[in-house]
């Protein structure tokens, strides 16, 4: 198989409250995925995925979003969201909610940073796809509560949830644990399940 790049998607609040703490946290992050050469895949949207965004581009990252809108201009004007530091958007033209599944899945690993219904929406699409999910713990949120929304839901995916509250550790606990699913066949399919 060739060496392609680990593409980490970063899901979290992109609107609301913001903690310099936590937004501190994800610009860790995304500076930790960018300096294991992997690529940083957000919903090019505000906020906390933003900051990993910045947090990649501070150490020369290469970073994608995956745009709800059809256009540049409409990607600025209606859903008013960042765009100069990207190197690649991709414009869904999907809407919001329709964008997660595109992004969701164009990730080897999706990582959680605090996060509210809409990244619940993107958490639910990964775990039901059996994706590699790295919580960054004690970052608020959704974050905060998924070890007891997955005892809640009791359905085996073939999902691998990691748990950390470090972003260096995070990342590279999930590196590993993406090299092993690739090594089992594990890491580019999707499951089929009831």
């Amino acid at each position: 198989m060739p060496d392609i790049r680990v593409k980490v998607g970063v899901v979290g609040s992109a609107a609301g409250e913001v903690s310099p703490a936590i937004a501190q946290k994800a610009f860790a992050l995304g500076r930790a995925v960018a300096g294991h050469n992997c690529v940083v895949l957000t919903g090019a949207c505000p906020g906390y995925p933003h900051e990993a965004v910045l947090g990649a581009k501070s150490v020369g990252g290469l970073v994608i979003g995956i745009s709800p809108a059809l256009s540049l201009q409409e990607h600025i004007d209606r859903y008013l969201s960042p765009w100069e530091e990207y190197d690649v958007i991709v414009y869904t033209g999907s809407g919001l909610m329709g964008r997660e599944i595109e992004l969701i899945r164009s990730c080897d690993i999706v990582s959680v940073v605090a996060g509210r219904s809409g990244t619940l929406g993107e958490f639910a699409i990964a775990y039901d796809e059996a994706k590699l999910i790295c919580v960054l713990e004690g970052s608020g949120g959704i974050a905060d509560h998924l070890r007891d929304i997955v005892a809640m839901v009791k359905k085996e995916t073939g999902a691998d949830l990691i748990y950390d509250e470090d972003p260096e550790k995070l990342i590279e606990r999930g590196l590993a644990a993406h090299a092993k699913r690739v090594a089992e066949g594990r890491a580019f399919t999707i499951p089929l399940h009831t």
